[in-house]
């Protein structure tokens, strides 16, 4: 398993080609190609949750919804 550094890289290398727009990442000697931008926001997503997971957090996700009638 990887350490959090070594995961926080990764994630930072995502981030950095989702920002620029291209597809192609490369970290520690490897290339991996992505189909779109969604698929690299689905692997920093996945990188998140490992990283929480190793340094024994949860990630808590909360989605709040109000409504008013506007009277």
């Amino acid at each position: 398993m990887s350490t959090p550094a070594e995961l926080r890289a990764r994630r930072e290398a995502l981030a950095a080609q989702r920002s620029s727009g291209v597809a192609r990442v490369s970290y520690d000697g490897k290339t991996v190609d992505y189909r779109s931008v969604a698929e690299i926001d689905r692997a920093i997503e996945a990188l998140e949750r490992e990283i929480a997971a190793a340094e024994g957090r949860r990630m808590v996700r909360q989605i709040r919804v109000t409504t008013a009638k506007g009277l």
